[in-house]
Order: C-alpha cells, then sequence, then structure tokens
C-alpha cells in the first residue's frame, strides 16, 4: 500500500516525531465557558469538544460557537464524534469553526476520506484490548492526520482506563498518534520516560477532572510542567 498520501492540512507525516519532552497535549470533554478559556489559557495544542449525545460530556447547546472562534489559533479545536454522518459532523465543523474531527467508533476509511475532502483533518480513533492489529489500520492510513489509541470498554471512549502502551512499540505506520485512556497526574513520571515510535502526543480527560466534563486547571498545569511540555 502506498502510504505517501498527501496531507494538506500541514500535519506531521512521519515517524521522526519530537520527543517525549515535546509530546503535544489534547484536553479532550469541556462545554463550560469559564473552564474552556481557563483551560486554553495553558496553551494546549488540541482542545477537544464531545459531539456525541450519550456522552456525559456531551456539549450540548452550552457550548459557544463565538467562544470557540475567538480561542488563539494555535490551539486547534476537535471535534469527537460516534457512528455520526459526514454531513452532521460538517455542520457541527461549521458552525464552530473547528479544525480537526476525531472518530470513535466504526466510521470506515471512505468516511475518514470524505471529511478530509471537505478541508477538515481527522484523527481515527482505535480501542485497543490485548493486541493492536496493525494491518486494520493501514486502509485508513492515507485518509487521517493522527490516529487516537484509547482502551477497549463498555464506552466508545472515555472509561478511564489505560491499556498496555507496550503493545505500539511494534508501530510502523506513517500516521502520529495520540495515547488516550486511564491518563492522570500519576503517571506523568512514566510518560516522561516513555519512548514509543510514532508517538505524537497525550489525550487527558476524565483524570484531571472535578465533575464530568469541568477540569481542574491546576491539576493539568502540573501535569504540563511535570512534561516539561
Amino acid at each position: 500500500m502506498n502510504f505517501a498520501a498527501a496531507r494538506p492540512f500541514g500535519f506531521p507525516n512521519s515517524l521522526h516525531m519530537p520527543t517525549t519532552t515535546n509530546l503535544r497535549l489534547k484536553v479532550c470533554g469541556m462545554r463550560q465557558a469559564q473552564n474552556i478559556l481557563e483551560v486554553a489559557g495553558l496553551e494546549p495544542d488540541f482542545l477537544g469538544f464531545i459531539f456525541t449525545p450519550k456522552s456525559k460530556r456531551f456539549v450540548g447547546e452550552q457550548l459557544s460557537g463565538e467562544l470557540l472562534r475567538s480561542l488563539p489559533a494555535d490551539v486547534r479545536k476537535v471535534g469527537v464524534f460516534v457512528d455520526q454522518s459526514v454531513a452532521e459532523i460538517m455542520q457541527q465543523v461549521r458552525r464552530y469553526g473547528l479544525d480537526l474531527v476525531q472518530l470513535h467508533g466504526a466510521e470506515p476509511p471512505a468516511q475518514c476520506a470524505a471529511l478530509r475532502a471537505n478541508e477538515v483533518g481527522v484523527i481515527k480513533a482505535f480501542a485497543v484490548a490485548d493486541a493492536v492489529d496493525f494491518a486494520a489500520l493501514e486502509p485508513y492510513v492515507p485518509h487521517c492526520d493522527y490516529f487516537l489509541f484509547d482502551a477497549a470498554g463498555p464506552q466508545p471512549g472515555g472509561n478511564g482506563t489505560r491499556f498496555n502502551w507496550e503493545l505500539l512499540r511494534r508501530y510502523e505506520l506513517p500516521v502520529p498518534y495520540l495515547l488516550a485512556g486511564g491518563i492522570g497526574p500519576d503517571v506523568a513520571a512514566e510518560l516522561a520516560r516513555l519512548d514509543l515510535p510514532g508517538l505524537y502526543g497525550l489525550d487527558v480527560n476524565s483524570g484531571f477532572e472535578t465533575a464530568p466534563a469541568l477540569k481542574d486547571v491546576e491539576r493539568l498545569r502540573g501535569f504540563f510542567a511535570e512534561l516539561q511540555v
């Protein structure tokens, strides 16, 4: 398979990723305006907003499109969707000025391609249990800017558990990826020692909450500092 597909959004296309001390950080699952502004003030690389109604962190009608459009341009805004149509996803992309979409369901490569044809970046999430089927990821390679690996669980994401990160030691695909699942302040030292091929960043969510969709800014600040971001 040809893995050299164009990435028109200027995102990485190499396994020569930053060192752990330069891991990119994505904070996901917010909806309250003041909390969003406070987290954005920490200068994460990505902010994630959940658009699937079954999630406890569903944005509903609380999320302000005007607020999201006012955020710094270098904080990329990510909409998280689960098995939703291209039309529905693009409606939210335009409403909120999203830079990327994160697909957390069983979306096929064709849907990733259709979204990128609409000039939106794509993060495809995969649930990991006891193994990673790297061959199953290959059809997605030409159509995704990033992958995301999360722990398998009863929910498509946000289960708050982790998988064995060493399963990614054999990763050889050209798409950079983010780690998610069970990441909290207690694993900062372990992450600082982590050296995996293709690792681009971390996705944090429930491990830094005081309540669903409400992030503890000081805990995030300390975590960012410990990782020397």
